[in-house]
Protein backbone atom coordinates (compact mmCIF):
# COMPACT_ATOMS: atom_id res chain seq x y z
CA UNK A 1 0.00 0.00 0.00
CA UNK A 2 1.38 3.28 -1.02
CA UNK A 3 1.70 6.17 1.48
CA UNK A 4 -1.03 9.04 1.59
CA UNK A 5 0.57 11.85 -0.77
CA UNK A 6 -0.60 14.72 1.57
CA UNK A 7 2.61 16.47 0.80
CA UNK A 8 1.62 16.72 -3.11
CA UNK A 9 -2.09 18.68 -3.55
CA UNK A 10 -4.03 16.82 -6.81
CA UNK A 11 -4.35 19.20 -9.62
CA UNK A 12 -7.33 21.99 -9.90
CA UNK A 13 -10.43 20.31 -11.56
CA UNK A 14 -12.68 22.81 -13.78
CA UNK A 15 -16.45 22.03 -13.22
CA UNK A 16 -18.65 21.05 -15.73
CA UNK A 17 -22.38 21.67 -15.85
CA UNK A 18 -24.64 21.13 -18.63
CA UNK A 19 -27.58 20.39 -16.77
CA UNK A 20 -30.80 22.30 -18.14
CA UNK A 21 -31.15 24.53 -15.60
CA UNK A 22 -27.33 25.52 -15.01
CA UNK A 23 -26.87 28.68 -16.91
CA UNK A 24 -29.61 30.60 -14.93
CA UNK A 25 -28.75 28.55 -11.72
CA UNK A 26 -25.37 30.09 -11.92
CA UNK A 27 -27.23 33.86 -12.44
CA UNK A 28 -29.36 33.52 -9.38
CA UNK A 29 -26.45 31.96 -7.19
CA UNK A 30 -24.07 34.62 -7.58
CA UNK A 31 -26.89 37.09 -7.19
CA UNK A 32 -27.44 36.08 -4.16
CA UNK A 33 -23.68 35.36 -2.86
CA UNK A 34 -22.93 39.23 -3.52
CA UNK A 35 -25.89 40.26 -1.22
CA UNK A 36 -25.39 37.24 1.41
CA UNK A 37 -24.13 38.65 4.85
CA UNK A 38 -20.77 38.06 5.19
CA UNK A 39 -21.56 37.11 8.76
CA UNK A 40 -22.61 33.54 6.40
CA UNK A 41 -19.69 31.88 5.55
CA UNK A 42 -19.11 28.90 2.98
CA UNK A 43 -19.13 26.19 6.07
CA UNK A 44 -22.58 27.48 7.40
CA UNK A 45 -24.35 26.78 4.35
CA UNK A 46 -22.45 23.15 3.92
CA UNK A 47 -24.34 22.52 7.20
CA UNK A 48 -27.40 24.13 5.98
CA UNK A 49 -27.21 21.78 3.57
CA UNK A 50 -26.65 18.45 4.97
CA UNK A 51 -29.07 19.07 8.13
CA UNK A 52 -31.99 19.89 5.28
CA UNK A 53 -31.22 16.79 3.46
CA UNK A 54 -31.12 14.82 6.79
CA UNK A 55 -34.67 16.32 7.72
CA UNK A 56 -35.77 14.99 4.30
CA UNK A 57 -35.11 11.83 4.97
CA UNK A 58 -36.97 11.93 8.31
CA UNK A 59 -39.99 13.41 6.73
CA UNK A 60 -39.98 10.46 4.27
CA UNK A 61 -39.90 8.53 6.95
CA UNK A 62 -41.98 9.59 9.13
CA UNK A 63 -45.01 9.93 6.22
CA UNK A 64 -45.43 6.42 6.63
CA UNK A 65 -47.56 6.92 9.94
CA UNK A 66 -48.46 10.79 8.72
CA UNK A 67 -48.45 11.29 4.81
CA UNK A 68 -49.24 15.26 5.17
CA UNK A 69 -45.48 15.52 6.66
CA UNK A 70 -44.67 15.39 3.23
CA UNK A 71 -45.49 18.74 2.25
CA UNK A 72 -42.15 19.54 4.00
CA UNK A 73 -40.13 17.84 1.52
CA UNK A 74 -40.07 20.82 -1.12
CA UNK A 75 -39.12 23.41 1.71
CA UNK A 76 -36.26 20.79 2.69
CA UNK A 77 -35.17 20.64 -0.38
CA UNK A 78 -35.20 24.31 -1.51
CA UNK A 79 -33.15 24.73 1.63
CA UNK A 80 -30.77 21.77 1.02
CA UNK A 81 -30.59 24.08 -2.91
CA UNK A 82 -29.65 27.01 -0.66
CA UNK A 83 -27.08 25.73 1.13
CA UNK A 84 -25.82 22.72 -0.92
CA UNK A 85 -25.86 25.04 -4.18
CA UNK A 86 -24.52 28.35 -2.39
CA UNK A 87 -21.87 27.27 -0.68
CA UNK A 88 -18.70 26.89 -3.47
CA UNK A 89 -20.58 30.11 -5.12
CA UNK A 90 -19.74 31.81 -2.31
CA UNK A 91 -16.59 30.99 -1.34
CA UNK A 92 -15.45 31.88 -5.63
CA UNK A 93 -17.70 35.34 -5.56
CA UNK A 94 -15.22 36.42 -2.00
CA UNK A 95 -12.21 34.65 -3.41
CA UNK A 96 -12.04 32.08 -0.51
CA UNK A 97 -11.85 28.57 -2.02
CA UNK A 98 -10.61 25.81 -0.24
CA UNK A 99 -10.39 23.20 -3.64
CA UNK A 100 -9.19 19.82 -1.55
CA UNK A 101 -11.62 21.16 1.24
CA UNK A 102 -14.45 22.22 -0.31
CA UNK A 103 -14.65 19.29 -2.61
CA UNK A 104 -13.90 16.49 0.15
CA UNK A 105 -16.01 18.06 2.47
CA UNK A 106 -19.04 18.87 -0.25
CA UNK A 107 -18.64 14.90 -1.69
CA UNK A 108 -18.82 13.35 2.14
CA UNK A 109 -21.76 15.83 3.09
CA UNK A 110 -23.61 14.19 -0.65
CA UNK A 111 -22.43 10.51 0.75
CA UNK A 112 -24.34 11.56 4.00
CA UNK A 113 -27.58 13.20 2.73
CA UNK A 114 -28.04 10.52 -0.24
CA UNK A 115 -27.87 7.53 2.68
CA UNK A 116 -30.47 9.52 4.70
CA UNK A 117 -32.66 10.10 1.48
CA UNK A 118 -32.83 6.98 0.16
CA UNK A 119 -33.09 5.43 4.29
CA UNK A 120 -36.11 7.53 4.23
CA UNK A 121 -37.92 6.19 1.54
CA UNK A 122 -37.35 2.77 2.68
CA UNK A 123 -38.99 3.40 5.60
CA UNK A 124 -42.00 5.54 4.36
CA UNK A 125 -43.95 2.24 2.91
CA UNK A 126 -43.81 4.69 -0.38
CA UNK A 127 -41.13 2.63 -2.22
CA UNK A 128 -39.98 -0.94 -1.67
CA UNK A 129 -36.96 -0.97 0.54
CA UNK A 130 -35.17 -3.47 -1.41
CA UNK A 131 -35.43 -1.13 -4.50
CA UNK A 132 -34.30 1.99 -2.26
CA UNK A 133 -31.62 -0.26 -0.90
CA UNK A 134 -30.73 -0.47 -4.82
CA UNK A 135 -30.78 3.18 -6.18
CA UNK A 136 -28.27 3.99 -2.91
CA UNK A 137 -26.06 1.32 -4.23
CA UNK A 138 -26.28 2.77 -7.89
CA UNK A 139 -26.35 6.56 -6.76
CA UNK A 140 -23.06 5.37 -4.72
CA UNK A 141 -21.35 4.00 -7.68
CA UNK A 142 -22.01 6.51 -10.31
CA UNK A 143 -21.11 8.87 -7.35
CA UNK A 144 -17.39 6.96 -7.27
CA UNK A 145 -17.52 7.00 -10.60
CA UNK A 146 -17.37 11.04 -11.11
CA UNK A 147 -14.97 11.23 -8.46
CA UNK A 148 -12.85 8.43 -10.05
CA UNK A 149 -13.02 10.40 -13.68
CA UNK A 150 -12.39 13.56 -11.90
CA UNK A 151 -9.42 12.29 -10.56
CA UNK A 152 -7.72 11.62 -13.70
CA UNK A 153 -9.51 13.87 -16.03
CA UNK A 154 -9.53 17.09 -13.85
CA UNK A 155 -12.71 17.61 -14.89
CA UNK A 156 -15.60 17.69 -12.44
CA UNK A 157 -18.78 16.18 -14.45
CA UNK A 158 -21.54 17.72 -12.23
CA UNK A 159 -24.80 16.45 -14.48
CA UNK A 160 -25.60 13.17 -16.95
CA UNK A 161 -27.97 13.54 -20.07
CA UNK A 162 -28.90 17.12 -18.94
CA UNK A 163 -29.57 16.22 -15.29
CA UNK A 164 -27.98 17.62 -12.35
CA UNK A 165 -28.78 17.79 -8.67
CA UNK A 166 -31.18 20.65 -8.83
CA UNK A 167 -33.44 19.09 -11.87
CA UNK A 168 -33.06 16.04 -9.16
CA UNK A 169 -34.49 18.23 -6.16
CA UNK A 170 -37.17 19.14 -8.18
CA UNK A 171 -38.30 15.76 -9.38
CA UNK A 172 -38.04 14.67 -5.89
CA UNK A 173 -40.37 18.04 -4.57
CA UNK A 174 -42.70 17.37 -7.22
CA UNK A 175 -43.14 13.29 -6.93
CA UNK A 176 -43.51 14.06 -2.46
CA UNK A 177 -46.38 16.15 -3.02
CA UNK A 178 -48.32 14.07 -6.08
CA UNK A 179 -47.82 11.21 -3.30
CA UNK A 180 -49.77 12.77 -0.74
CA UNK A 181 -53.08 12.18 -2.84
CA UNK A 182 -51.68 9.75 -4.84
CA UNK A 183 -49.60 7.00 -3.63
CA UNK A 184 -50.13 4.84 -6.50
CA UNK A 185 -50.18 4.58 -10.29
CA UNK A 186 -51.97 2.40 -13.07
CA UNK A 187 -48.74 0.79 -15.07
CA UNK A 188 -49.69 -1.50 -18.00
CA UNK A 189 -49.43 -4.85 -17.91
CA UNK A 190 -48.53 -4.21 -14.37
CA UNK A 191 -51.30 -3.25 -12.66
CA UNK A 192 -51.91 -0.78 -9.53
CA UNK A 193 -48.06 0.37 -8.51
CA UNK A 194 -46.58 2.48 -6.08
CA UNK A 195 -45.72 5.49 -7.19
CA UNK A 196 -42.07 5.93 -6.21
CA UNK A 197 -41.46 2.39 -7.54
CA UNK A 198 -41.50 3.83 -10.96
CA UNK A 199 -40.34 6.37 -10.48
CA UNK A 200 -37.36 4.70 -8.58
CA UNK A 201 -37.17 1.81 -11.56
CA UNK A 202 -36.60 4.95 -13.99
CA UNK A 203 -33.75 6.09 -11.96
CA UNK A 204 -32.13 2.80 -11.21
CA UNK A 205 -31.81 2.90 -15.11
CA UNK A 206 -30.80 6.41 -15.13
CA UNK A 207 -27.94 6.03 -12.48
CA UNK A 208 -26.76 2.61 -14.51
CA UNK A 209 -26.42 4.18 -18.00
CA UNK A 210 -25.08 7.22 -16.75
CA UNK A 211 -22.22 5.09 -14.55
CA UNK A 212 -21.90 3.31 -18.23
CA UNK A 213 -22.03 6.00 -19.96
CA UNK A 214 -19.59 8.24 -18.26
CA UNK A 215 -16.69 5.23 -17.37
CA UNK A 216 -16.58 3.83 -20.82
CA UNK A 217 -16.05 7.80 -22.07
CA UNK A 218 -13.43 8.56 -19.39
CA UNK A 219 -11.43 4.82 -20.56
CA UNK A 220 -11.80 5.92 -24.09
CA UNK A 221 -10.06 9.38 -23.44
CA UNK A 222 -7.51 8.05 -20.76
CA UNK A 223 -6.33 5.25 -23.74
CA UNK A 224 -6.51 7.88 -26.59
CA UNK A 225 -3.90 9.82 -24.11
CA UNK A 226 -1.61 7.36 -23.21
CA UNK A 227 -1.56 4.73 -25.90
CA UNK A 228 1.32 2.67 -25.91
CA UNK A 229 3.48 2.89 -29.01
CA UNK A 230 4.06 -0.37 -30.39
Amino acid sequence: MSAHPASRPPAAHARHNDSVLATAEKRVLIWIARRLPRAIGSDHLTGLGLLSMLGVGAAFAASAARPEVLYLVPVLLLLNWFGDSLDGTVARVRDEQRPRYGYYVDHVVDVVGATALFAGLALSGAMQPMLAMALLVAYLAAMAEVFLATHVTHVFRLASFGFGPTELRIVIAVGALALVGRPTVDVPLIGRTLLFDVGGVVALVGLVLAFAVSAVRTSVLLAREERIAR
